[in-house]
């Protein structure tokens, strides 16, 4: 089964060239800090403006670090069935343990149509590996259904876990009735994750995160908390993570020559920039990803500040991995060159 803390890792660019030496240092990181497994190329690693090429580099890339270490899935949907089929192949060849799926976006085909003509021939054609539809209508536009998950999962044996980021705990409850108990519904929105887990009618058994790009170790702790029903050791832990929610979508208002307008730097941007910031990574985005506001960049620098006043153990394995100082780097103005628009 596919379940625990799995990790949407970042994809890092220097020169908006993929950095293979950077993404090797990202998963070692992600491993020593006892993550369950990592999501190669997902929307947190800007699989939208990756090539093929690149994207199946790296996802070759992860599969073979991860071997024997932990699970690797593979984002290889697209809003094409045959380029679909034709990522997913590569990615089976391999060596993955599951591909993501997500809803195909802008065409918006059905439910009905997604379960015939997208998941359920990709179900079929890989019959050996697991297919992990992801359910995200904020992004894609279109919504496979609870109803059409639950006949998927009666009709293929390799269809039996869910990415589940609606923000709708009436989907995800309805979810759990259509598909049973033995069906894995995973978190895909780090400040829904606790709720998820602890509520009965829901009983989701972990997530696919986005700031357990940063904090693994605190993600993976809060998820094993979770999973031994130990729920007050658990709430500490969200506690101390929930400023860092607030990095997967960063809104600031912003004043033009025309008049105020509203800015959202939506993932992976915020959480790229402050872990460039803390001299983990890069902070470049693939275009059309840009950079970050003033106002923005400010927002992310006073989130990376208190958790560092109020909770330092959760960037602590990133300063001893990486070799920084979190506290000098985030007093040096330096860290921040580069990561923001000097004016609207």
């Amino acid at each position: 089964m596919i379940t625990g803390s799995f990790t949407a890792l970042i994809t890092p660019f220097n020169d908006f060239a993929v950095d293979y030496e950077n993404l090797d240092k990202l998963i070692d990181f992600q491993i020593k800090n006892g993550i369950t497994g990592i999501l190669a190329v997902g929307t947190t690693g800007e699989s939208p403006s990756l090539t093929w090429d690149e994207h199946n580099k790296v996802i070759e890339n992860i599969a073979k670090k991860t071997k024997g270490k932990c699970i690797c899935i593979a984002g290889t949907g697209s809003n094409n069935t045959n380029e679909t089929l034709g990522a997913t192949k590569h990615a089976v060849g391999v060596g993955v343990d599951a591909v993501l799926l997500v809803d195909p976006y802008y065409n918006g085909p059905s439910s009905l149509e997604i379960r015939k003509e997208y998941i359920g021939p990709v179900a079929r054609a890989f019959p050996d590996v697991e297919i992990i539809p992801y359910v995200i209508p904020g992004r894609t536009g279109t919504q496979l259904l609870p109803e059409d998950l639950a006949l998927l999962n009666k009709e293929f044996g390799n269809v039996n876990t869910v990415k589940e980021a609606t923000g709708n705990i009436k989907n995800m409850r309805h979810t759990r009735a259509c598909c049973g108990n033995n069906f894995t519904i995973l978190s895909g929105d780090d400040g829904m994750t606790y709720d998820m887990m602890v509520d009965p009618q829901i009983k989701a058994a972990g997530v696919i995160s986005v700031v357990s790009n940063i904090a693994p170790k605190t993600v993976s702790e809060m998820v094993k908390f979770l999973e031994q029903n130990n729920q007050d050791e658990a709430k500490k832990l969200l506690s101390a993570l929930e400023p860092l929610f607030k990095l997967v979508t960063v809104k600031t208002k912003e004043m033009t020559p025309y008049g105020e307008v509203a800015f959202r730097a939506r993932n992976p941007l915020g959480i790229k920039v402050l872990m460039a910031i803390l001299g983990v990574t890069h902070g470049e985005c693939r275009k059309p990803l840009g950079k970050i506001t003033k106002n923005g960049l400010d927002i992310v620098i006073e989130i990376a500040r208190k958790v560092q006043t109020d909770n330092p153990e959760i960037f602590q394995p990133a300063a001893d991995f990486f070799g920084v100082d979190i506290e000098a780097r985030l007093k040096n103005p330096s860290s921040c060159e580069g990561l923001f628009y000097e004016e609207y």
